[in-house]
């Protein structure tokens, strides 16, 4: 990942470089990683997180086509 000063504003390039690591998991998978989580435990996250992902498409779809 790489991410250009400009203009000698480290400040700047710094806030870029944090939101594309917030954008690609980077801090969510760190936090995770941090304590070992059981395979059934770590599979239901998974699938809860997967039904949470549904749900939200399924709400925009009905947002953008002119629903509630």
């Amino acid at each position: 990942m790489q991410v250009s000063v400009r203009d000698n504003n480290v400040e700047q390039a710094l806030r870029a470089l944090k939101k594309k690591l917030q954008r690609e998991g980077v801090f969510r998978e760190m936090k995770l990683k941090q304590h070992f989580e059981k395979p059934s435990v770590k599979k239901a996250r998974e699938q809860a997180e997967a039904v949470r992902r549904a749900r939200k498409l399924a709400r925009k779809k009905v947002q953008r086509e002119g629903g509630m």
